[in-house]
């Protein structure tokens, strides 16, 4: 068998010429990832943990999402407000020991008002304890990936125990979007004023909510602000079939984390081109086929592929076909026989997609298999007799 590799200078066309360039984020630290094809389009520092603020409450939410999806509670499930959670300074619901707000309130407290007593209240009404509760974040977080996130609470108040990368905020909101979208909607919600309390708190802090000029959409996520971590943002924001997730720190004012959030969506939506590089089906090589009714195969994408491509670098792509033959013969369609594999420059690790069978190939007849041990022979008799030569 012989590994093969076959390069497709032109399988991409041509692409609209565009002037891509790396984005100079002012944030300390940044990650700006495409949902819809799974590529990170800018790491700055993205894997340093840093105090999050409250864009740490994304992953309160994601265990309180959880609990909803087991059943463990429902969004009419009400939870008792304890004094700690009342005492809560910085934003909040302005909750008192005689309220029971329901989940789907808490929900709304959490991401629109940046509700500190409604993190409390969510963190004891499922743990027992805020303390027990941010084990529980810890530990979940380290399920999920998150390999730089630890928690000393549930609402991202200053701790040294509560750190996050900027990578793992964008696999927690990730998450919430991919896996919990009947729950998205309360992020691009923009007001919630439990029980007349909080007319000063009741806009939701997001600056990129109220754009309505751009031909691009933002609909969350979580804003974060301390002295010490400065101005965030996790922000998405959607145009057409493109999803986009962009997570600042560091900013060092509002303006400035409004600014740098338009700014960069503006970035990522305008200097990448999402093509379609692989449509399944469709014969790319063919393969040797040994002992086979017929010498050759070919070889098809076995699902669609679609990636995006910096707009200045369609012609530094590299589509490569790979896969080992000749192929032995039965082989059945759809049957995998190697990859294609794509190369974009300045974007991450390679993107592959199986290669299979496009037809089924029987086992040759008797003629066939004889052809093909007279070829092996005749091999065999002219590599003895040119070692004969040479000796």
């Amino acid at each position: 068998m012989k590994l093969t590799r076959l390069i497709f200078a032109t399988l991409l066309g041509a692409l609209i010429a565009l002037p891509a360039f790396a984005f100079d984020t002012k944030a300390r630290a940044a990650w700006v990832y495409d949902v819809t094809t799974k590529t990170v389009l800018l790491d700055k520092n993205a894997d340093i943990p840093l105090p999050p603020a409250s864009m740490s409450k994304l992953m309160t939410l994601d265990l309180l999402f959880e609990a909803l999806e087991d059943g463990r509670i429902t969004m009419d499930t009400t939870f008792p407000v304890s004094a700690h959670a009342q005492s809560m300074g910085g934003s909040t619901m302005f909750l008192n020991t005689t309220d029971r707000p329901a989940v789907k309130d808490l929900i709304q407290g959490i991401i629109i008002n940046s509700g500190n007593d409604a993190c409390v209240t969510i963190a004891e009404g499922l743990a027992g304890s805020e303390p027990a509760f941010a084990k529980l974040m810890t530990e979940r977080a380290h399920e999920l990936g998150m390999k730089n996130s630890m928690f000393a609470n549930a609402s991202g108040w200053p701790d040294p125990g509560q750190r996050m990368s900027m990578h793992d905020l964008g696999i927690v909101a990730d998450r919430i979007i991919t896996h919990f979208p009947q729950y998205y909607h309360f992020f691009s919600e923009t007001h919630f004023n439990y029980k007349d309390r909080a007319p000063a708190n009741a806009q939701n802090r997001n600056p990129l909510l109220e754009i309505k000029a751009a031909d691009w959409k933002a609909d969350g996520m979580k804003t974060g602000h301390t002295q010490e971590s400065g101005y965030g943002l996790v922000g998405s924001a959607v145009m057409g079939n493109r999803r986009i997730l962009f997570i600042l720190s560091g900013l060092d004012s509002e303006a400035a984390r409004a600014q740098e959030g338009e700014a960069v969506a503006n970035w990522a939506f305008r200097q990448f081109v999402m093509k379609d590089v692989a449509k399944a089906g469709t014969q790319l090589a063919q393969a040797s086929v040994w002992l086979g009714a017929q010498s050759s195969v070919g070889l098809a994408p076995e699902s669609d592929l679609s990636l995006l491509i910096p707009a200045n670098a369609q012609d530094k792509v590299k589509a490569e076909a790979v896969f080992d033959g000749p192929v032995s013969a039965p082989i059945k369609k759809g049957q995998k026989l190697g990859k294609l594999v794509i190369t974009v420059p300045g974007l991450d690790a390679p993107r592959e997609v199986a290669l299979v069978a496009e037809n089924d190939v029987k086992r040759g007849g008797f003629m066939v298999r004889v052809k093909a041990a007279i070829a092996r022979l005749g091999g065999k008799a002219f590599t003895a007799a040119m070692q004969k030569v040479n000796s």
